[in-house]
């Protein structure tokens, strides 16, 4: 698997973003390696709550929640997905496919970390990942909180909101990574904030995951990963940990995403589940510290 690797002076001096990088070596599942990267803040002793990224964002997305998460006490473990961030980037789109995403986020979190007792956060794809990894290795998770994300299985038809960002996806000649981050914000975004998502793509060839993603969406029931998510929603219908929803109000792509979990997830019972008002489909650029002190009061009261 041929693979790029971000140049470190990319990500020097990006505003709000001052902590120290970790890396990790999994298998990159072809014969090789990839060098995943992580953020690892807050006593080592103390409970972990993990936070999950998307498309086509990367680890910056938490500047603003983890210092409210570590002030609480919470140790804080902030991946970047393969392709993403100053993780490794196979350059081939068929590198990357969600099995894999599943595979390298499980290596990382439970073989070279041993991560236990992990409340859970995930937005986008860092829920479309993490859900199945939460899922397929429930012993390891105490919490689970999830934000503008789901577990598409293919059986419904996506909303248009997400088939016109597939197709914008797939033909757009430029692929801007940190005009499409402002684009789901409902805040004006700064331009040292937008040049930061572009950090870790100093061209083109550094985007095979970025431009990939959206087509790895199960949007029908032969999907390859449709069967595995199907599992998964049948081990969350009997979770019985405690299960917070934390949508936003202004996010065209997930809008409702958070009834089914309602519904049909036991240990979403009478937990506090929250609309986060004037936010778009980045939550945590609009109200970082705000989803941060939802967690955290999630984990102090369970």
């Amino acid at each position: 698997m041929k693979t790029l690797r971000t140049p470190d002076d990319r990500f020097a001096g990006l505003v709000g973003y001052d902590f120290a990088p970790h890396y990790a070596e999994v298998d990159d599942l072809d014969g090789g390696t990839l060098r995943m990267h992580y953020l690892d803040e807050g006593p080592r002793d103390a409970p972990v709550v993990l936070l999950m990224h998307g498309e086509p964002s990367w680890c910056f997305l938490y500047r603003t929640m983890i210092p409210v998460l570590v002030a609480e006490g919470l140790r804080c473990i902030a991946p970047d997905l393969v392709g993403f961030g100053r993780s490794d980037k196979p350059t081939e789109r068929s590198d990357y496919t969600y099995a894999r995403h599943v595979e390298w986020v499980r290596s990382l979190l439970l073989d070279s970390l041993d991560l236990r007792d992990v409340t859970f956060f995930g937005q986008d794809w860092g829920g479309l990942v993490g859900l199945r990894v939460v899922a397929e290795n429930p012993s390891r998770f105490s919490r689970v909180v999830i934000g503008n994300t789901g577990l598409p299985d293919g059986s419904r038809t996506p909303p248009q909101a997400f088939l016109d960002w597939q197709e914008f996806s797939q033909s757009t000649p430029t692929f801007d990574v940190g005009s499409i981050v402002s684009l789901g914000v409902s805040s004006p975004m700064p331009e040292a904030v937008r040049r930061a998502y572009d950090a870790p793509f100093p061209d083109d060839s550094y985007k095979a995951g970025a431009r990939v993603f959206p087509t790895l969406v199960p949007t029908s029931t032969s999907d390859p990963a449709a069967e595995a998510n199907r599992r998964a929603h049948e081990v969350l219908q009997s979770w019985d940990k405690p299960l917070l929803t934390l949508f936003s109000d202004a996010d065209p792509v997930t809008a409702g995403g958070e009834r089914w979990f309602q519904r049909f997830v036991p240990g979403a019972a009478g937990q506090p589940h929250t609309t986060i008002p004037a936010a778009g489909h980045f939550l945590q650029e609009d109200a970082g510290p705000e989803v941060a002190k939802c967690i955290a009061a999630f984990v102090a009261s369970n």
